[in-house]
């Protein structure tokens, strides 16, 4: 989530909600911006805000995603630059997003950093948990029956963990992803300079990601090339990185 309006219609509102079975029983403020409208596709292969992997299939193929990255440090300069790492459930190939993760943005010619769920179309908003960059996070997704999931995020080199269970009854769970976004509001944010993020035990339904064999790598485009761009998987298929080009 950024610190701009995250989610495709994040407004800076300050209304809470009590989060199902959470273990951080708190109420949290939306995130400020939309961590993201699902994939907006330019071809195949190719999106404007995403960039990474997703395995995809029929409806209910999916039941489980997760990822462990090290949080890169953002490079910043006068201009407001965003960027999101996340895994997720949906979003690739029809209109819902079951989604947390970690964020990086620049302002000002400072780099800030927070962590973030979403269900869209639902609002986002930010997990409570500290993300400082060179943090190890490991991040999954759940399907719990019921229409219920369970987000989970950890820090890993603090021992510091955030989960909620929230509900999307119309999830189709045709996709998994482990993504690097950048965030929406009102159209696409520039991306924040993240050097190379690298994945690492990226699994969907306990499986290799990189064993799927309905399997899209997808790389990030401006009118004028690429921004993001996803290396291949390694010989395990659970690791691969993305490395950043342009805003």
């Amino acid at each position: 989530m950024k610190s701009v309006y995250r989610w495709t219609s994040r407004i800076l509102v300050v209304f809470t909600i009590f989060f199902l079975s959470s273990a951080n029983s708190v109420a949290l403020a939306a995130s400020p911006h939309s961590h993201t409208a699902p994939n907006i596709r330019l071809r195949h292969g190719t999106s404007s805000n995403w960039s990474g992997y997703a395995a995809y299939g029929s409806n209910g193929n999916f039941n489980s995603v997760s990822a462990t990255w090290t949080q890169p440090a953002v490079q910043c300069n006068s201009q407001s630059t965003y960027s999101s790492y996340w895994v997720g459930l949906d979003g690739y190939n029809n209109s819902t997003v079951e989604q947390l993760g970690t964020e990086g943005d620049c302002s000002g010619g400072n780099a800030s950093y927070y962590a973030w769920y979403e269900m869209y179309p639902h609002p986002g908003y930010y997990a409570n948990i500290t993300v400082h960059a060179g943090d190890v996070f490991n991040a999954s997704v759940t399907y719990r029956n019921g229409g219920q999931y369970t987000l989970t995020l950890t820090d890993v080199s603090t021992g510091k963990a955030f989960s909620t269970t929230q509900r999307m009854s119309q999830a189709k769970r045709a996709s998994a992803e482990v993504v690097v976004e950048a965030p929406w509001s009102g159209g696409t944010l520039p991306l924040a300079n993240f050097g190379t993020a690298g994945f690492t035990n990226s699994l969907a339904n306990n499986q290799p990601l990189g064993g799927f064999s309905s399997l899209d790598p997808i790389t990030m485009l401006n009118p004028y090339g690429m921004k993001a761009t996803p290396s291949g998987f390694d010989t395990t298929k659970k690791n691969f990185s993305i490395s950043w080009s342009a805003n």
